[in-house]
C-alpha cells in the first residue's frame, strides 16, 4: 500500500534545539534534492522560513532542488495543496517532505494526521527526528512536557549543541534520553552537520516499537472531543497559557550598543523565562542583516548574513516567553535606552 506514495519525515524538538540549523545544513546537501521542506511556523511571528532561505511568499526554491513551503494554517490542506502543484507542475517535483514543526508542537496531532487523514493519502510517514539542545535539554525535559512527547515518539535523536559543553556533562541527560527513549539511536551533531542518508529513508515509524504510552498520545488524537474537535485538529501548536508568543518590529536602525545591552539584561535576568528569541537586525552603519538568537540564558553570537530575506529593510525580534509578558521586555528595552543615554551625556 506504500508503493507510489511519497515518503514523509518530521524534524522535531524544543525551542531553540537546533532544527532550523539542521534544516539549512541538509537543504544544501546534495543528498536532499527533489525534496519538499514544510516550516510550520508558529502563530504569525515566525522567521524561520526566511532564515532558511530567500522566501517569495508561501514558497520558497531552494538551491540543492528543494523546495521550501511556509505552513500558517492546516497541514492537511498544506499538504494536499502542494501535491496539486506538483502535478500541475508549478512546483518542481519532488520525491520526499520534511516537515519542520514548531518547537511548542505536540507532535502527536501531527504523526496522527499523517497516519491516518483520508486526505494524506499520497504521502506514507516515514520517520520522526527529534534534536535535543544538550545545553539545556535536561532542564527543558523537566519542564516541558511537549519536549518529553517530543523525545518519546522520536526514530532517531540528535543531541546538538555538544561542542558547548564537557562530555561527562552530556552523561546524565543520555541516560535520561535512554529512560524516554531505549529504542532510538543517538547521534552527536555541531551545526546541523549530519548525512541524511542517516536521517531518512528508512521508512521505519512503526507503532510496534513505541511505548504504550506514545500509542495512548496518538490514540488519543483519533478520538477528540467532539465539541472541540474541529480546534483540536487544527491547533497543533497546543501549549500552555503561560507561554505567549509575540514579534518586536523597528522601522529604523538599531544602535548596537543599546541592543546588546538590552538583550544582555534580558538572557542575565530573565533568562528561564526566554524559551526562545530570535531576530533579524538593521543595525546602524552594517549594510548586511544581523541574525540573533538565543535560548534561555545561552546568547549565540551575532550572525552577519549576506541580504535580507525581505524586500523591507527592518528589525524583527521573535520572543517565545514563558511568564514574561511583552511589557517586560519594552520596558528593559527603555531601561537599556537610558543607561546608554547616560552614560553618553557623562
Amino acid at each position: 500500500m506504500q508503493e507510489g506514495r511519497i515518503p514523509v519525515s518530521v524534524i522535531t524538538g524544543f525551542l531553540g534545539s537546533g532544527k532550523t540549523t539542521l534544516l539549512n545544513y541538509l537543504v544544501h546537501h546534495p543528498g536532499m534534492g527533489e525534496t519538499a521542506v514544510i516550516v510550520n511556523e508558529f502563530g504569525e511571528v515566525g522567521l524561520d522560513h526566511e532564515l532558511i532561505e530567500k522566501s517569495d511568499e508561501n514558497t520558497i526554491l531552494l538551491g540543492s532542488g528543494c523546495l521550501c513551503c511556509t505552513v500558517r494554517g492546516d497541514l492537511v490542506d498544506t499538504l494536499g495543496d502542494l501535491s496539486v502543484r506538483r502535478l500541475k507542475g508549478e512546483v518542481p517535483p519532488f520525491k520526499r517532505v520534511v516537515i519542520e514543526t514548531t518547537g511548542l508542537a505536540d507532535p502527536a496531532p501531527i504523526l496522527h494526521t499523517l497516519m491516518s487523514v483520508p486526505v494524506v493519502g499520497r504521502y506514507v510517514l516515514d520517520n520522526v527526528v527529534t534534536t535535543v539542545d544538550v545545553v539545556n535539554g535536561y532542564d527543558t525535559l523537566q519542564n516541558h512536557d511537549e519536549a518529553v512527547k517530543q523525545v518519546a515518539i522520536a526514530d532517531r535523536i540528535l543531541m546538538t549543541k555538544s561542542d558547548l559543553v564537557e562530555a561527562d556533562s552530556m552523561t546524565g541527560l543520555s541516560s535520561y534520553l535512554r529512560k524516554l527513549n531505549p529504542a532510538a539511536p543517538t547521534a552527536n551533531v555541531v551545526n546541523g552537520e549530519i548525512d541524511p542518508s542517516g536521517l531518512f529513508g528508512s521508512l521505519r515509524f512503526d507503532l510496534e516499537t513505541k511505548s504504550d504510552e506514545v500509542r495512548q498520545w496518538l490514540m488519543a488524537e483519533r478520538y477528540p472531543d467532539a465539541h472541540h474537535e474541529k480546534e483540536h485538529r487544527h491547533n497543533v501548536n497546543r501549549h500552555k497559557d503561560n507561554i505567549e508568543a509575540f514579534c518586536l518590529r523597528f522601522d529604523q536602525p538599531l544602535d548596537w550598543k543599546t541592543t546588546a545591552l538590552w538583550l544582555d539584561s534580558l538572557v542575565a535576568n530573565q533568562g528561564e523565562k526566554l524559551l526562545r528569541v530570535k531576530g533579524i537586525l538593521d543595525v546602524e552603519g552594517i549594510a548586511e542583516p544581523i541574525v540573533i538568537h538565543a535560548v534561555q540564558h545561552l546568547f549565540h553570537p551575532p550572525v552577519r548574513i549576506e541580504s535580507w530575506p525581505q524586500a523591507q529593510r527592518e528589525s524583527r525580534i521573535v520572543f517565545i516567553t514563558r511568564d514574561l509578558p511583552r511589557s517586560a521586555v519594552e520596558e528593559a528595552l527603555q531601561k537599556a535606552k537610558n543607561l546608554i543615554r547616560l552614560q553618553s551625556v557623562a
